[in-house]
């Protein structure tokens, strides 16, 4: 972490964003009631700054929770040319965070199987997905906790709706299809320019994804290009958008399998009323 003990100014920013941050995971933990007495929380922990500071927020409210659980720290090694495997253990042990590193020869499968030049996101988060479910069973996790936050959850929006043709994103908080595991998104109502910020005060040691590259045109890459663009040239609407996937009308909508269109009906009262005003 950067030496904030003689900026005054730095470190007063830093605890304001410490204390935002914190304030909007302990709320989104609260909504969706992700964390009980005596969970056992697996933080997948990628060396990014969204898992960094996932894990940092999570042990701070972890001191001050008026419930007990516990956190173990789980990386997935995919087995990628050049990862720095000492860089995560290191800032593990330095903090004293219990961890497992879990090994998986994730790359190989995915450079065999996904032709070069093509997106290779779409297997690797398969592949990473099964592998940690498959873990969090072998050490008793009862929550998984990974580290979306709302620019995430919002851009998955879009890309459903503009290239899945769904209206669907990344929840909060999710049962696994076979209904084993618990996935939860504590940074759920965070921004990342603020995890960003957050990041770079505390200057974690950032390990960067070298499996696909930098892949700048990807789908997502475009996605947030446009979100980003939007809220430069309409500050707010980001908010207003993510707020709205909070306030869902089904009747407002078009599919019936999430309200009755073709049982719709006039009451006869109603009815009755509208034939004696057109007589």
């Amino acid at each position: 972490m950067m030496d904030l003990s003689n900026k005054p100014k730095e470190k007063l920013e830093f605890n304001k964003l410490q204390k935002r941050l914190r304030r909007l995971t302990g709320q989104a933990i609260v909504d969706f009631n992700m964390i009980e007495e005596g969970d056992r929380v697996m933080v997948c922990l990628s060396g990014g700054k969204d898992s960094y500071t996932m894990l940092d927020i999570l042990r701070n409210l972890q001191a001050s929770a008026p419930i007990d659980f516990s956190i173990i720290a789980v990386n997935l090694d995919q087995k990628q040319p050049g990862f720095p495997e000492h860089v995560l253990p290191a800032y593990l042990d330095e903090i004293g965070v219990d961890y497992h590193i879990l090994e998986r020869d994730t790359y190989s499968i995915v450079k065999e199987i996904v032709p070069e030049g093509k997106t290779t996101c779409g297997l690797c988060s398969r592949l990473r997905r099964g592998s940690l479910y498959g873990f969090a069973e072998e050490i008793g996790a009862t929550k998984i906790a990974l580290g979306h936050h709302r620019d995430d959850i919002l851009e998955t929006l879009f890309l459903n709706m503009f290239f899945g043709g769904k209206l669907k994103s990344m929840p909060p908080k999710l049962l696994s299809d076979d209904g084993k595991h618990m996935v939860i998104r504590p940074l759920a109502y965070c921004k990342e320019k603020d995890i960003q910020a957050f990041a770079d005060m505390k200057a974690y040691p950032i390990i960067p994804c070298n499996l696909c590259g930098s892949q700048e045109n990807l789908q997502r890459q475009v996605v947030k290009d446009m979100l980003q663009q939007w809220e430069k040239d309409y500050p707010g609407r980001t908010d207003s958008m993510f707020t709205a996937m909070q306030n869902v009308v089904p009747s407002h909508l078009a599919d019936n399998e999430l309200f009755d269109f073709k049982g719709l009906k006039q009451s006869e009262d109603a009815f009755n009323k509208l034939n004696i005003i057109s007589l």
